[in-house]
């Protein structure tokens, strides 16, 4: 919808616009004028080899609302996009409408990390294979439940594909997980003015639940849908229930 209030949504460490299911796209579309893009260093956007932080891309994508002509909006972040929002509705209160943070954290101040295998798997340099298989290798078992990888070919391949279309370089990817690991809003989180709806799905273990907890107990007027049958990538997983949850929460 082009005359519909905007809704920026803004995707995870590595990621890019084509990662976002285009089912979910065109459902949001119906009602908002969604706006996708690329965080600094992936995708099509520019990759300076310098050091990132989760504010740099929080102020990259307000610059690009600034470009846009969009002085307020909905902003909805998934994992590192996530953090990413939380900065945006911190130092940029009078852009935000309503927040959406899916499957994230506050970073290192109150965070329940993952395991230390997941953190191998999440470090693992991707110059040693092509995109097609280190998605299907590394980064699917990361983002999908073990029964989505057994059960439910048809979603780990469509995100296979979007993953091989504009690959992150391995010096980038280095710098956006800098600014992840750098993350730590947990005592600012007060400050938010904004109703926030928290998601998560039960089964992750990149970003584990116990971290949507949190992020409710710290900001103020947030509410907690926890998605009993999905991972990290609840937005592929659990498509109607997440399409469902946000259009209730940003239509009441």
């Amino acid at each position: 919808m082009d005359d519909g209030f905007p809704l920026v949504m803004i995707m995870g460490l590595s990621a890019n616009k084509d990662w976002w299911p285009p089912q979910l796209v065109r459902k949001l579309s119906e009602k908002y004028k969604v706006v996708l893009f690329d965080n600094r260093g992936a995708g099509r956007s520019d990759k300076p080899d310098a050091p990132y932080t989760i504010r740099m891309l929080a102020d990259d994508a307000v610059g690009l609302m600034d470009a846009l002509g969009i002085e307020r909006a909905h902003i909805f972040g998934v994992s590192m996009g996530g953090m990413i929002a939380q900065e945006i509705a911190i130092n940029y209160p009078e852009r935000v409408e309503k927040l959406i943070l899916g499957c994230t954290t506050c970073g290192a101040g109150r965070m329940v990390p993952p395991s230390q295998e997941v953190l191998r798997m999440l470090t693992r340099t991707r110059a040693e294979m092509n995109p097609e298989e280190y998605a299907r290798k590394y980064v699917a078992p990361l983002l999908f439940t073990k029964e989505t990888l057994e059960k439910r070919p048809d979603i780990v391949e469509t995100f296979v594909k979007s993953y091989s279309i504009a690959p992150i370089p391995d010096f980038s990817y280095r710098r956006q997980l800098e600014a992840v690991l750098a993350h730590n809003a947990c005592d600012r989180l007060h400050m938010i003015k904004a109703p926030t709806l928290i998601l998560h799905g039960k089964k992750d273990i990149l970003v584990p639940p116990e971290n949507a907890n949190i992020l409710a107990e710290l900001i103020p007027n947030s509410k907690v849908v926890i998605f009993e049958n999905a991972a990290h990538a609840f937005i592929a997983e659990a498509l109607e229930e997440t399409c469902s949850a946000i259009l209730e929460f940003l239509e009441k």
